[in-house]
């Protein structure tokens, strides 16, 4: 296992070909990692300028008298090899790589002189072509977007694992927007050195980490890469997306990180033969990862829809039917005994339950008691449409506390714009997950249900 400790805990950074120039991948670098609220020295290297955000600025690495950790460089690829050979003898053993230039334009030769000299003088090297690494928690900021135009998450237990920088980019920026939050986000480019086998490696030991998601679109090893999901996934829930699955799509892939894309067959037996849980969009990884992350436990797959709008009920329906892994739930006859005596009679007591558009915050707590004390019912999908005007922001009290009281999975479904986005946030902090469609939901909950059987049975083995 390699040691990357200090691309995520360095002590010190340099950041070679820092600029002036605020247009500049080297300024923008520098600029985040100061912002970003990185608490130990920065050293910017530039031989053309003596000051930048009113930092010393020193012409070469070899000219910093203090010990640096890590190396972030971004000049020109004719550079590159040059510019690590003068790490190499400053002893800096873990090089952040950003720029581009390599194999991904045919120069293969360049990054082969560059992948030879970091072998043979053992040196741990993330890139090159990437667009570089976060860690919230302790407040890192290498990635090479401006702050303003890519929102950075909040510390959370999620780390994405992206060979696309610019896939990265766009959704961490909308996942942090819908509320996910991250302990680490690695692009990795055309994994020169480290790939991403040596990253989930170092994440199933990252204690900030409980679930780990990849976006890949080939890979160079792929016994290695078989063999390391085999054992991280025993330990921590892979969320997998693989692009290239199309002959067009693998050739697009091998122009931009220079891998190959192989046979999408090869890569699901793969995921199948590991548990790890394969997802079709990005949407769907995340949608995954935020359930896996809030441990919501399913004792088996069984699902009661609630809801106070009929044709939301019916969507779910048909989500749940032609899914792969899922149930719907058969209410109790206590159940149904006592929600008929609580509820009113024009209300038809069967799955879905439908409170109807006259459904009040009451109507939904006596559901929600019933349904929770009910064991033939193993998850609750609980839509609410908060738009019907018998619906009070008591409601979030009432799921929160029903939420507390049981180990048993809600799920909550809410479609509407800023004061249903306002009470969806407020159930987040209280730990339940919310999603705006019911098909999002039922998905997601399909593949967790998945791994969780997955995951018993081996453990019956």
């Amino acid at each position: 296992m390699k040691d990357l400790k200090n691309f995520f805990q360095p002590g010190s950074i340099a950041v070679i070909g820092a600029s002036r120039n605020p247009n500049k991948v080297g300024h923008v670098l520098f600029k985040n990692i100061i912002e970003g609220g990185f608490k130990h020295e920065v050293f910017p290297i530039n031989p053309n300028t003596d000051l930048i955000l009113n930092k010393k600025v020193y012409p070469s690495i070899l000219k910093v008298e203090k010990k640096v950790d890590l190396a972030i460089i971004a000049v020109p690829a004719e550079s590159v090899l040059k510019t690590v050979q003068e790490c190499n003898k400053k002893n800096i053993k873990n090089l952040l790589i950003i720029t581009s230039g390599f194999k991904e334009i045919g120069r293969v030769d360049l990054e082969e002189k560059l992948q030879i000299f970091l072998k043979k003088n053992k040196i741990n090297c993330i890139g090159v072509n990437c667009l570089g690494i976060y860690d919230s928690y302790n407040k890192l900021d290498a990635l090479f977007i401006p702050r303003y135009r890519l929102k950075r998450p909040e510390p959370g237990t999620i780390s994405f694992v992206c060979q696309s920088g610019a896939i990265g980019a766009a959704i961490l920026d909308i996942a942090t927007e819908q509320g996910h939050k991250f302990s680490k986000f690695i692009s990795y480019g055309n994994a020169t050195d480290i790939d991403e086998s040596d990253l989930l490696e170092y994440l199933s030991h990252d204690e900030k980490t409980k679930v780990i998601c990849l976006y890949i679109e080939g890979i160079k090893n792929g016994k290695k890469f078989f063999e390391t999901i085999k054992k991280v996934s025993k330990i921590k829930p892979i969320i997998a997306l693989k692009g290239g699955l199309t002959k067009q799509g693998s050739q697009a892939a091998l122009s931009h990180t220079g891998a190959l894309a192989g046979d999408k067959e090869v890569f699901f037996g793969i995921f199948a033969q590991t548990k790890v849980i394969k997802t079709d969009s990005l949407e769907e990884m995340f949608n995954t990862a935020s359930l896996i992350e809030k441990n919501l436990s399913f004792k088996g797959n069984r699902i009661q829809i609630i809801t106070n709008g009929g044709g939301y009920g019916i969507l779910s329906i048909d989500e749940i039917a032609q899914s792969k892994n899922l149930a719907l739930a058969s209410l109790s006859e206590k159940t149904i005994k006592e929600l008929r005596k609580n509820l009113p009679k024009i209300i038809k007591i069967h799955n879905p339950l439908d409170l109807l558009g006259d459904a009040t915050t009451e109507r939904y707590k006596v559901a929600l008691e019933n349904c929770i004390k009910d064991k033939n019912i193993d998850a609750i999908l609980l839509i609410v449409l908060y738009q019907t005007p018998l619906i009070t922001t008591d409601i979030v009290e009432i799921i929160s506390e029903s939420h507390m009281e049981t180990k048993k999975p809600i799920i909550i479904v809410s479609t509407g714009a800023e004061f249903t986005q306002t009470l969806s946030r407020a159930l987040e902090k209280n730990g339940l997950p919310t999603f705006t469609y019911p098909t999002n939901a039922i998905n997601a909950i399909d593949k967790v249900v998945w791994y969780q059987e997955k995951m018993k049975s081996k453990e019956k083995l």
